[in-house]
């Protein structure tokens, strides 16, 4: 047994204390946990190290929930992060087994999130967006089952209509190109490009593709 002679308050984190067993400073913890903690108390190895684990997972649970609060985050995207800011591993999966059950880490609804996010804001094909899925940490069940029912063809039409406004003036072969080069980095299969360069063509011209191409042969 070993004695708790002070409990401090630290000065540049009021929201933690000092713990001194038997005259000499033991470990820190935050406040909710010292709360029935009194000086004069005896404190078993068990019981010592029981709070040291309950502050770690305490502390590895607050740094999830701070990386959480700017995004949906994968779980490999919240370990790698807890390993970042030095928690154990046993805290690690401790806390991934809590988040998940509280349901702030789950792929499944990551994925599919992120494909949402991605056609909104920055339509990709199924290939780049099984690239982007499988850098996060998905394994490749849950990157196919993100990605079966994603169309491609009006993912590709969005790309392309906003990109066209970036090509306005240029004469169809320069356009087909730079469109094509375009949608390929996206990750759209080449029928599907092939289709939507002609159609957002045009969509922006009066005459037709073929009167281009005769043009320019």
């Amino acid at each position: 047994m070993q004695r708790i002679t002070a409990i401090e308050i630290q000065r540049n984190r009021p929201d933690r204390v000092n713990i001194h067993l038997d005259g000499e400073f033991a470990f820190g913890l935050g406040r909710p946990l010292a709360e029935r903690l009194k000086v004069g108390q005896d404190l078993s190895e068990a019981r010592i190290s029981s709070l040291q684990q309950a502050d770690a997972d305490q502390r590895a649970y607050e740094q999830a929930l701070l990386y959480l609060s700017f995004r949906p985050r994968s779980e490999a995207e919240i370990r790698k992060n807890l390993e970042k800011h030095q928690h154990a591993g046993t805290a690690i999966e401790r806390i991934l087994a809590r988040l998940r059950s509280e349901g702030y880490a789950d792929d499944a609804s990551f994925a599919r999130a992120w494909v949402d996010n991605r056609a909104t804001f920055r339509p990709r094909g199924r290939q780049a967006l099984s690239a982007e899925l499988r850098l996060k940490g998905l394994d490749d069940n849950q990157v196919r089952e993100a990605v079966t029912n994603v169309d491609e063809a009006a993912l590709a039409e969005a790309a392309a209509r906003n990109r066209s406004r970036r090509l306005t003036g240029l004469e169809w072969p320069e356009f087909r190109q730079k469109l094509t080069a375009y949608l390929r980095r996206r990750g759209f299969p080449f029928d599907i490009i092939s289709r939507v360069v002609r159609d957002t063509w045009n969509e922006l011209h009066s005459s037709s593709i073929d009167s281009a191409e005769k043009d320019e042969s």
